[in-house]
């Protein structure tokens, strides 16, 4: 009987040897993922949220003025006409 449980034992100690490993690969698997895919936007010309709100902001602003200045363009054209 003393054999089975040694055997039970190495069995045991060995399986949890291979879930200590694969653990590890999954965690270098997961960490090379990360990076490539960090690296893969990094090569992209993508925006951050501040900058495209900063520029949207702009664009907002820039419609607003062409309106205005459409509309003073409209009444000093009415103004020489009349």
């Amino acid at each position: 009987m003393q054999s089975r449980n040694k055997i039970l034992d190495d069995i045991s100690h060995l399986m949890t040897n291979a879930m200590g490993v694969a653990q590890g690969a999954k965690t270098e698997a997961e960490t090379a993922m990360k990076g490539l895919i960090d690296r893969w936007l990094a090569d992209r010309d993508f925006v951050t949220r501040e900058e495209f709100d900063a520029v949207r902001a702009m664009a907002i602003k820039a419609r607003e003025e062409n309106a205005a200045l459409e509309a003073r363009i409209a009444a000093l054209e009415a103004a020489a006409k009349g």
